[in-house]
Parts: C-alpha cells; sequence; structure tokens
C-alpha cells in the first residue's frame, strides 16, 4: 500500500498536506511540469496499464516520443502517459497502430488549430 502512495505521489506531481504521513507542503501542477519527463518506463508501464515492451513499440511507431536522460534512459511525462492512455483507448476502440497514429496527427492538428484561433480571437 504504501508503494502505490509513492507511485500516486510521484504520479500526481501533488504533496498532501497532512493526509500522508510525513508529507508537509502542497505544489500544484504546473503546465511545464506536464511535459518534464520524470517516470522511468516501468513506472509509465505500472500508471498507465501498458506492457513495457508497448511502450517501446508505440515510441518506435512515432506514437510517444519521451525524453531521454545523457545516458539514453527514456523519461515519460505526464503529457506522454496522457498519450499513451489515448492509444490505449483507441486500440480497445479497436483501430490499428497505423491508424492511431492518423488520430494523434489530427487531434494534435486540432488542437494547435484551435490554439492559433483562440490567440487571434
Amino acid at each position: 500500500m504504501y508503494r502505490l502512495l509513492q507511485v500516486l505521489y510521484i504520479s500526481c506531481n501533488v504533496v498532501t498536506q497532512g493526509l500522508v504521513p510525513g508529507f508537509v507542503e502542497v505544489d500544484v501542477v504546473s503546465a511545464e511540469s506536464r511535459d518534464r519527463g520524470v517516470y522511468a518506463i516501468s513506472v509509465a508501464a505500472e500508471l498507465t496499464g501498458a506492457g513495457v515492451q508497448n511502450l517501446r513499440v508505440y515510441e518506435r511507431r512515432g506514437l510517444v516520443d519521451p525524453a531521454r536522460t545523457d545516458g539514453g534512459t527514456r523519461r515519460y511525462s505526464e503529457a506522454d502517459l496522457d498519450r499513451v492512455r489515448r492509444v490505449l483507448e483507441l486500440l480497445e476502440a479497436g483501430l490499428n497502430l497505423a491508424g492511431i497514429a492518423l488520430v494523434l496527427d489530427l487531434e494534435d492538428d486540432n488542437e494547435r488549430l484551435r490554439g492559433l484561433v483562440s490567440e487571434q480571437g
């Protein structure tokens, strides 16, 4: 149970005030921290429910692009984990990896275009 709390603490990047013994501060997740790679591949697999080998395949197919340390170790961000969860949703819906790549590209384009429209509006 304590290990699970540690993983949840790391994944939320929030320190709870008084709810978990030993944790005293409150730190809200910023937009910049969502893109910072902090999770090793094994933790990313545990948090998303995807297998480690599947995460490697998703990276090879361009579906996710985790950061790398100087030594080459993959580091997944919250944004990467959200993307992996989206891949899993689309797999569950019956799409293959090629179809998922197209869907993710279209979703990325839509997000970028909406950002441009909101800047101009």
